[in-house]
């Protein structure tokens, strides 16, 4: 009888989580963020072009998206820096001076393969979920970067149980013009906004908003 025991408790918690994902996705909050107060924002850098266009996106937020937590990968050695510079350039009060830096292992190198990015993934999730269990961020926002990924399945996971509902704002790189990004085709099916900066792209996903250029 355990083993029939088992099989049910697993398959009930297969469907519940099933049943809590597709609720979680297809309801969106009905409040606009920041209405409330302020709005804690985890933003996913990238490297090079990545993080450049997600500081021209984060430029735009205004004071009430604080504190902002800047997620970037192990192995990059550029975005610290850039992110300070940015931030302190961007310092006119005390309280908009609330932001800090984490670094996760990366989900995948350029040009590395299929077989080891799956384990490398699953690492960087055994850190994204912690992480984003202890800042429960309002806001996950993000533009490519395959770092984004287990942080975005992280937030998901909040919702799924019930804990809170992460809005996950996705903003497709400006250099993809006519296919989505790896990154773009995962995210396209669990984010609650997602944006492309081209029509062809608007045209082929018809869940996504096209404002232009935005970055």
């Amino acid at each position: 009888m355990f083993p029939e025991a088992a099989a049910f408790v697993i398959i009930f918690t297969c469907l519940f989580f099933i049943a809590r994902l597709y609720i979680v996705v297809k309801n969106r909050p009905k409040h606009k963020a920041g209405a409330k107060g302020r709005v804690a924002v985890l933003v996913v850098a990238g490297s090079g072009g990545h993080t450049t266009e997600i500081l021209r996106l984060t430029e735009c937020l205004s004071a009430a998206y604080a504190p902002r937590h800047y997620v970037i990968a192990d192995t990059d050695q550029m975005s610290e820096e850039k992110i300070c510079t940015f931030e302190r350039s961007r310092q006119r009060s005390d309280s908009e001076t609330q932001f800090t830096i984490c670094r996760i292992p990366r989900s995948r190198e350029v040009h590395q393969s299929w077989t080891s990015s799956v384990v490398s993934t699953l690492k960087a999730l055994q850190y994204s979920v912690p992480l984003v269990f202890r800042l429960r961020p309002d806001v996950v926002l993000c533009n490519g970067p395959g770092t984004c990924v287990p942080l975005c399945a992280a937030g998901l996971l909040l919702g799924i149980l019930g804990m809170k509902k992460v809005l996950i704002v996705y903003v497709e790189s400006i250099c993809r013009v006519h296919t989505l990004s790896l990154t773009g085709r995962i995210l396209y099916l669990i984010s609650d906004y997602f944006f492309v900066q081209w029509s062809s792209l608007r045209d082929k996903y018809p869940k996504s908003i096209f404002l232009g250029r935005i970055v």
